[in-house]
């Protein structure tokens, strides 16, 4: 595929369930993307939790990332999130996002939450473009390193504000 072509067209993926057979396509994606790899059995122990959602980015018929989150009374919370090495930075990940924000009502789940460790820039960045926000640091988070983390947010209340304010008509003189 031409690279040059798929940076000015984001690649267009179909975002469905997880299902068992994805399994081994999220495991390589998941290794390839981190030093601290969740395991085929937490992720079978996280997706039989009640409110835990795994999802998978699909292109002719290949998983090219996952998102696996909890439901909240309030809030989706983001557990693992990746894109596979050679899809990324052609839209898939933002895909992924958006349809997390589609989740979203102002009047029951308003925000997403998830925790990026404080080594991880290319993730921070991600998010930070996504419109999320780095609320605050969370001391040794990640019980595999005793890494930091920093708990970033979106939230739908601020991006309708900011939407409003950008699509207003502004006054002349």
């Amino acid at each position: 595929m031409n690279q040059e072509r798929l940076q000015k067209d984001p690649l267009r993926v179909h975002i469905r369930w997880m299902i068992r057979r994805d399994m081994p396509e999220v495991i390589l994606a998941e290794q390839d993307s981190f030093d601290f790899c969740w395991t085929e059995e937490e992720f079978l122990h996280c997706l039989r939790q009640r409110n835990c959602i795994g999802m998978v980015a699909e292109y002719s018929e290949r998983v090219v990332g996952f998102m696996i989150y909890e439901l909240h009374k309030s809030r989706l919370h983001v557990l693992n999130f990746a894109v596979s090495p050679a899809w990324r930075r052609l839209g898939v990940g933002s895909q992924m996002v958006s349809r997390l924000v589609g989740k979203l009502s102002s009047h029951r789940r308003n925000r997403i939450t998830l925790a990026v460790r404080e080594t991880n820039l290319a993730a921070q960045k991600f998010f930070r473009d996504q419109s999320f926000k780095a609320m605050k640091v969370l001391r040794r988070y990640y019980e595999d390193s005793g890494e930091d983390a920093y708990l970033m947010q979106y939230k739908l209340a601020e991006m309708a504000r900011e939407e409003i304010r950008r699509t207003a008509p502004t006054r002349e003189g």
